[in-house]
C-alpha cells in the first residue's frame, strides 16, 4: 500500500491569517486520521508563517496519544532545511521520518532538490545524527540517477521525488515523458536499496498514475488536498486521495 501523509501546513496558514486557534490544527490532524490517512506531514519554516514549533510538539504528542490508544502506527513526517533549530526540534520530537529539503530565501514553496555533490558532506553527519535517534531520513530528490546513488552513499534511507514537472505536464506526450523520468529514478533508488517517496503538486487527476511508480511507499500532499477540502470537506478529500492511491475506503 502507498501511504498517504497529509500535509497540514495550510490549516496553520489560515489560522495564522486571523490569529487565535481557528481552524485548529489538531482537529484537522484528528479528522485526517479518522478518514484513514496513514501519516501527517508538517514543514515548519524558520519564519513560522504557518506551522509553528508549538504545533510541531502538539502534533507529536497527539500522534503518540492516538497510536497508543488505538494501537495504530500513524507516521509523523517533519520536512525542512537542516538549520540547527529545525534539527533540534526533530531530535526532540522524534518523528517517524525527517525529510530534508533545501530552502531558497523568499520562496513560496519548496522547488529545489539537493545537489549531493555539493551538499553531501554537510548532510552526512546530520543524517547520521537523525538515524542514531531512530528517525528515518528522506532527502528531497530530482531524477538524476548519479545524485540518487550519492544519496544512498551519505546514508539516507529514502528519497522524495520532486513531482512538479510531472504534475505540470499538459499533453499526454508530456505526461508520459515526465512519468518515464520518474520511473527511471525510482527504479534506480529501489536497485540501490532506497525507499521511494514522492510529492509536490500531486492531485486527484495525476495521482492514480503514481501507483505504477516502482517502489513508491509514500506521498505527502497538502495544497491540492486542502483546496479540494474547501469544496467537499476534509474527511471526504482525504478519502478521495486514498482512493486515487488505490486504497479501499468506506
Amino acid at each position: 500500500m502507498i501511504c498517504l501523509s497529509v500535509n497540514v501546513n495550510k490549516i496553520a496558514t489560515l489560522r495564522n491569517s486571523r490569529g487565535g486557534d481557528i481552524p485548529d490544527v489538531l482537529t484537522a490532524v484528528d479528522t485526517c486520521i479518522a478518514a484513514g490517512a496513514q501519516g501527517i506531514t508538517v514543514h515548519p519554516r524558520e519564519d513560522e508563517r504557518h506551522i509553528t514549533s508549538a504545533d510541531v510538539q502538539d502534533i507529536a504528542e497527539r500522534l503518540i496519544e492516538i497510536n497508543t490508544q488505538k494501537r495504530s502506527d500513524i507516521e509523523y513526517n517533519i520536512e525542512g532545511d537542516p538549520r540547527p533549530d529545525l534539527i533540534d526540534m526533530v531530535l526532540r520530537t522524534k518523528p517517524t521520518q525527517c525529510t530534508l529539503v533545501p530552502v531558497v530565501v523568499g520562496e513560496i514553496t519548496s522547488h529545489t532538490v539537493w545537489d549531493i555533490r555539493k551538499d553531501g558532506d554537510t548532510l552526512k553527519p546530520i543524517i547520521e545524527a537523525l538515524k542514531n535517534a531512530g528517525i528515518r531520513v528522506s532527502l528531497f530528490s530530482g531524477i538524476d540517477v548519479e545524485q540518487i546513488a550519492r544519496t544512498r552513499d551519505i546514508g539516507a534511507d529514502r528519497i522524495e521525488l520532486y513531482t512538479a514537472s510531472y504534475a505540470m505536464a499538459g499533453t499526454k506526450t508530456e505526461i508520459e515523458r515526465e512519468f518515464a523520468l520518474l520511473e527511471n529514478a525510482a527504479a534506480k533508488a529501489v536497485d540501490l536499496g532506497l525507499g521511494v517517496n514522492a510529492g509536490h503538486d500531486l492531485n486527484l487527476e495525476n495521482l492514480p498514475l503514481m501507483q505504477k511508480l516502482p517502489g513508491l511507499l509514500e506521498v505527502s500532499i497538502g495544497h491540492h488536498l486542502m483546496a479540494d477540502a474547501l469544496y467537499i470537506g476534509l474527511e471526504a478529500a482525504v478519502k478521495a486521495y486514498r482512493r486515487a492511491l488505490g486504497q479501499q475506503t468506506t
